[in-house]
C-alpha cells in the first residue's frame, strides 16, 4: 500500500489517498477487505483527465498485467485488465494484428479502456471499444468474481462498459483483435477554411476508415473553425510492420505558469494552421505517429505548469453541431483562453451502455491551462452544450455540475438501479461520483 496525493493526466484536481496493488485477479477480495468502508475505485495508468480514478482507496491494475491466450488465427485475445495497449501492440502488431478501436494514447489499460468505453477516430465505423468485448471479468463489491457479456448478464455489461468504474473491478477481457496489413497508414491532410468546411468534409468522407482534425480554436473573425483534416487508411501496398519507437523526449520540468497564454497559444494555433497544405496530400505514415502523436513526448502535461489543465471534450447530436460548435468557439475565441490540442471528431450512432459518451454527431475536445478565470468560462460552454442537446465526457471531467451530467446521461437511474442490485454502491465511489451524484 502506497499513501500520497494523487491526481489524473491533467494534474488538477489532486487528492490524498492509499493506492493498493493487488498481486492477482484472486487478490482483489482480500484488497476490498482491507480497504475497510472508505470509498473504493480502480485505477489503472492514470490517464483519466479528472478526478474520475481518485478514491480515498484505489485498486491499481498494474500488476494485472499478464495475457492469459491469444489465437493468431482469429485474433482474440484473452488477458488480465492489467494489460495496456502499448503491451498489445509490442505483441500483436508483428503478427499482424491491431487494436480495433485505440484513443489518442497507446499508455492506457484494457480495464480503463473498457470503464471509459474508449472511442477513437473511427467510430462512425467501428463504434466503441466495448463493441469489441466479447466478455469480461469483474469483481464485484462482495468479492465475488463474475462474468459477463452482451449476452450473459447484460444488464451489468452495459453497466460496466462506461461505468468509470462504478460497478466493480474489471479484471480479466477477451478482446477481438483487428488484421492489419502493414504498421503504416495512408494519411490524407486536407486544409479546410472554416467549420462550416471541416463538418462538410467529415460528411463527405464518412466511408474513410479514420477521420479526425485539428481545429484552431482562436481563429481569426470569418475563419472560425478552420481546421486540419486528417483521413487514414491501413496501407495494403506493403507488407512492413514496425513497432512504435520508445519516446526519447521528455519535458523534465513544470512550464512556466505564464508559458501558455493566449499570446503563445494564438502564434502556435497560426503556425500549425499554416504547415497543413494548400492542396490535399496523401503520405505514408506510421502508425505511432497517427494514432499516438502526443505519446513521442513522455510527462507533456507538465507543459501546463503545475496548476495543471483541464480537458474538456464535449459531443453535440449532429443535428446541432454546427449551432452548437459555432457558439462555444466564439465563446472560447472572445475569452482568450485558447487550447493547444483541439481535436473535433465525427463520432457514430450511441450504443445500449448506460454513461458510453459517444452519440451520433461532432465531439470536440480542448485543453485548458488551470487559471481562476477559466471554471466560469467552463460553466458558461456547459450551458451551451446541454442546451444544444450534447454531454460532457466523464474520462475527461474535472469540474462538471451535477445537473449537467442528469441532462446529459439520460440512462443514469437505469445505472443506478445496476450499481445496487450488485451493491457496488455500497463500496466503488470515486470523488467524481460523490460531485456528480453518480
Amino acid at each position: 500500500m502506497t499513501n500520497g496525493e494523487f491526481s489524473g493526466w491533467g494534474r488538477y484536481p489532486r487528492a490524498t489517498g492509499a493506492l493498493v496493488c493487488p498481486a492477482a485477479p484472486d487478490r482483489v477480495h482480500s484488497a476490498l477487505q482491507a480497504a475497510g468502508d472508505g470509498d473504493i475505485i480502480a485505477r489503472g495508468m492514470g490517464r483519466s483527465y479528472g478526478d474520475s480514478a481518485l478514491a480515498a482507496t484505489m485498486l491499481d491494475s498494474g500488476l494485472l498485467d499478464h495475457y492469459i491466450h491469444f489465437d493468431p488465427d482469429t485474433g482474440v485475445l484473452d488477458c488480465e485488465a492489467g494489460v495496456s495497449l502499448d503491451q498489445i501492440l509490442r505483441l500483436l502488431v508483428p503478427q499482424g494484428w491491431f487494436p480495433p478501436v485505440t484513443p489518442g494514447t497507446r499508455f492506457v489499460t484494457v480495464g480503463g479502456a473498457i470503464a471509459a468505453d474508449v472511442h477513437g477516430k473511427n467510430h462512425h465505423r467501428d463504434g466503441c471499444f466495448s463493441a469489441h468485448v466479447p466478455a469480461l471479468e469483474l469483481v464485484l463489491a462482495d468479492g465475488s468474481s463474475v462474468c459477463c457479456s452482451p449476452r450473459d448478464n447484460s444488464d451489468l455489461f452495459r453497466a460496466t462498459c462506461g461505468g468509470m468504474g462504478l460497478t466493480g473491478m474489471i479484471t480479466r477481457a477477451t478482446l477481438q483483435m483487428r488484421r492489419i496489413p502493414s504498421s503504416v497508414l495512408r494519411e490524407t491532410v486536407i486544409r479546410t477554411t472554416d467549420l462550416a468546411q471541416t463538418l462538410a468534409l467529415f460528411d463527405e468522407h464518412h466511408d474513410a476508415g479514420y477521420s479526425v482534425a485539428w481545429l484552431d480554436c482562436l481563429a481569426p473573425t470569418g475563419r472560425l473553425g478552420r481546421s486540419l483534416v486528417m483521413l487514414g487508411e491501413h496501407d495494403d501496398t506493403t507488407d512492413v510492420l514496425d513497432l512504435h519507437r520508445v519516446p526519447r523526449l521528455r519535458v523534465p520540468l513544470d512550464a512556466p505558469a505564464g508559458l501558455l497564454n493566449r499570446y503563445t497559444l494564438r502564434l502556435f494555433n497560426a503556425l500549425y494552421y499554416a504547415r497543413g497544405p494548400g492542396q490535399p496530400t496523401t503520405r505514408r505514415v506510421h502508425y505511432g505517429s497517427f494514432f499516438y502523436p502526443l505519446d513521442a513526448i513522455r510527462e507533456w502535461n507538465r507543459l501546463y505548469g503545475r496548476r495543471g489543465f483541464v480537458q474538456y471534450q464535449f459531443v453535440l447530436p449532429r443535428e446541432a453541431g454546427m449551432a452548437g460548435l459555432t457558439l462555444v468557439l466564439e465563446r472560447i475565441a472572445r475569452s482568450g483562453h485558447g487550447s493547444f490540442l483541439s481535436v473535433l471528431k465525427a463520432l457514430g450512432p450511441a450504443n445500449d451502455n448506460h454513461l458510453s459518451f459517444p452519440m451520433e454527431g461532432y465531439t470536440l475536445a480542448l485543453d485548458f491551462r488551470v487559471e481562476p478565470a477559466l471554471f466560469a468560462l467552463l460553466d458558461e460552454l456547459d450551458a451551451i452544450v446541454h442546451d444544444h442537446g450534447g454531454r460532457i465526457y466523464l474520462a475527461k471531467d474535472a469540474r462538471m455540475q451535477r445537473e449537467y451530467v442528469h441532462r446529459g446521461y439520460p440512462y443514469l437511474d437505469v445505472f443506478r438501479e445496476v450499481r445496487m442490485r450488485y451493491g457496488a454502491h455500497r463500496r466503488f465511489h470515486s470523488h467524481q461520483s460523490r460531485r456528480l451524484g453518480i
